[in-house]
């Protein structure tokens, strides 16, 4: 059986990532090293477009080295004379085209509408995508670690402790993503020693009308929840239970509308009870919302911010499946820059195609599609450089489409999974200080019941 393998031409061969480079185009690439100026002045062996693709590349198989890399690059390409580069080369390859040409490809591919669901056309009802015609987007933020080295830590510090920093050198990065779909919207990330907060006022650059915003409680500062509604942009934000709030009007469903600075925001105040086989618990929920339509149900915005859990998910599938919970390669702050980014590429690149895949299918919710299949598909299509070119048939779902649809996880039940350190350091059943163990997934059913805490009158 003879298979043809479709590549860019000479040096530029192994410049791919299989199938995902019909996502991430030669085209794309190239544009991305023209505007930084970090296009190659003469023709090297490792032109920059390559070395581009050998670091998104890398970002799919993030347990070996660049070395390794190269060789599954070019495992399709044994009919074609390739180079062999050494280490030291690729090295040095890597440090000449720098990180601002991976931001600016990041900022190309970002965005709800690279994951296909524009506001106002008939993919709007999409299942899990918008929520009463507005773009269900989350934010939130979670730490890498960076390898411990002098250069690292004088821009990355470590956790603290008794004795002093211990584990990495930390990194935090910050996200606005698209709930149905989980493709980014936009991201931030630098040193631990800036809060969520302070890094959540750049992503408002990314907030619009037509958005809803869900944040947790370390998000309902005054002056964040401003900046946002003068984007347009909605926001359902959980706060503290004993956050005083005046009462500026009373609600029929037991929700009141209040003020923080000068923005108006809807109060719900609710009782969730979450019953498994192991038992019963009721936890207190307290939102606040610039959705003031009373039209709209209390009950229906608590069950809105579950959504937000999306987010959460999709830097499990970063940090545990892509990454394998490993720290990044690099060992220098401007690597580590450039890392993340090649890392948010090919995350974004693959929810993109399980995006895709399941666009026409009204059916299928997108957050069915795997993205551990997605992975391990892609890195089959870049290993055999399959589907690095479209033929001139029009495939619309591709290798790893099929694979998706072949794979559907099955529709999303309530379950419920206690919250502790995924990366164990034992063994043994990891658990953490409320006495929440690992351990396998509950079914659960969960009913809300909204309080009317009317208690706190408006200022005179």
């Amino acid at each position: 059986m003879t298979r043809v393998v479709t590549v860019a031409g000479g040096c530029f061969a192994p410049g791919h990532l299989g199938e995902l480079t019909q996502i991430v185009p030669f085209e794309m690439v190239d544009a991305a090293l023209a505007e930084t100026r970090r296009m190659q002045q003469r023709l090297r062996v490792l032109p920059s477009r390559v070395v581009v693709y050998l670091l998104l590349a890398a970002g799919l198989f993030t347990e070996v080295g660049l070395s390794q890399v190269w060789t599954r690059l070019c495992a399709g390409l044994d009919k074609l004379a390739v180079a062999r580069p050494s280490p030291s080369a690729l090295a040095a390859a890597r440090v000449r085209v720098g990180a601002v040409p991976l931001r600016a490809l990041f900022d190309l591919l970002r965005g709800a509408e690279t994951g296909c669901v524009q506001v106002g056309t008939a993919r709007a009802s999409r299942p899990g995508v918008f929520w009463r015609g507005r773009l269900v987007t989350a934010v939130d933020g979670t730490i890498l670690c960076c390898p411990d080295t002098p250069a690292n830590l004088t821009q990355f510090s470590k956790g603290g402790g008794h004795n002093g920093g211990t584990g990495y050198p930390m990194v935090r990065v910050l996200a606005l993503v698209a709930c149905g779909t989980r493709t980014i919207i936009d991201a931030v990330f630098g040193t631990d020693r800036t809060g969520e907060i302070g890094y959540a006022h750049q992503l408002l650059r990314s907030t619009r009308t037509g958005m809803i915003v869900l944040a947790d409680r370390n998000f309902a500062a005054a002056a964040w929840i401003a900046a946002l509604s003068q984007t347009g942009a909605d926001m359902l934000v959980r706060v503290k239970n004993h956050r005083r709030l005046p009462v500026c009007r009373a609600l029929p469903d037991g929700s009141f509308v209040s003020r923080i600075g000068r923005v108006e925001v809807r109060v719900i105040t609710a009782q969730v009870t979450i019953t498994t086989s192991d038992g019963r618990r009721t936890e207190t929920y307290r939102l606040i919302t610039t959705v003031l339509d009373t039209a709209v149900p209390a009950v229906e915005i608590v069950e809105l911010y579950h959504q937000r859990w999306e987010i959460e998910t999709a830097f499990a599938e970063l940090k545990a499946t892509s990454m394998g919970g490993r720290v990044l390669r690099s060992r220098t702050p401007a690597g580590v820059t450039q890392e993340i980014y090649a890392l948010l590429i090919t995350y974004q690149a693959l929810r993109i195609a399980i995006s895709d895949t399941t666009l026409d299918r009204a059916d299928i919710d997108p957050d069915r599609g795997s993205f551990t299949v997605a992975l391990h598909a892609a890195r089959d299509q870049l290993i055999a450089a399959a589907g690095v070119i479209a033929d001139t048939a029009i495939d619309l779902v591709g290798a790893i489409g099929r694979h998706i649809l072949d794979q559907l996880l099955p529709a999303r039940r309530i379950r419920t999974n206690p919250r502790v350190v995924k990366r164990a350091i034992s063994k043994y059943v990891a658990s953490t200080a409320k006495g929440r163990h690992r351990g396998p997934s509950h079914p659960a059913t969960i009913t809300i019941e909204i309080e009317a805490t009317l208690t706190t009158q408006p200022p005179a």
